[in-house]
């Protein structure tokens, strides 16, 4: 684990909403499009998502070392709808410190890969967006987020900050190489 995700983790709502903040000043003159720049060198390289398909997500479920349930942080944060709150599904939480967050240490429980997918499904079913989201190169939670307050996608879709989201074939095939257990 990355030591920026720990001060991610903590401050995760603040980074979310600077965010946004900084988004808006791609539409100033003269410096939109080095604000632009920085923010796809960020999310290329930093912190960002990658869109996944329902069979994509249920792999990725499949090769964790162990998961937790949480609120989605953007919905938490924005709450510009009332789709499903509790749609984070947090990767290898034994290295994760989601879920271990004093701050936010009730927010998270333990699941099973069986009711990871069944969330899964049910997200999908209500036209969620599926993403698995990094931070260096650990790839760290499954957020199922609606158009309206996902932070990647309207980084992506309002600001043209193209590496927020991002689609990548082999995605899975990343995730299962920083997995200890996996044989490829």
């Amino acid at each position: 684990m990355h030591h920026s995700l720990k001060i991610y983790s903590r401050y995760r709502d603040t980074f979310l909403r600077t965010y946004i903040f900084l988004a808006k000043w791609t539409r100033i003159p003269v410096i939109g499009g080095l604000v632009r720049r920085v923010a796809n060198l960020f999310g290329g390289n930093i912190q960002g998502a990658n869109l996944l398909t329902l069979s994509e997500a249920y792999e990725i479920i499949d090769s964790a070392g162990s998961i937790a349930l949480g609120p989605c942080a953007c919905r938490s944060v924005f709450k510009n709808c009332d789709a499903l709150l509790n749609a984070e599904i947090m990767l290898s939480i034994n290295k994760t410190v989601f879920a271990f967050n004093p701050k936010k240490r009730d927010a998270y429980r333990t699941i099973d890969k069986r009711e990871a997918k069944d969330i899964m499904k049910q997200c999908h079913d209500k036209g969620l967006l599926h993403t698995i989201i990094k931070c260096r190169g650990d790839y760290y939670a499954l957020c199922n987020c609606c158009t309206c307050c996902c932070v990647p996608y309207r980084l992506l879709k309002d600001y043209g900050i193209g590496h927020a989201l991002t689609r990548r074939k082999d995605i899975v095939d990343r995730f299962k190489k920083l997995q200890p257990h996996s044989v490829l």
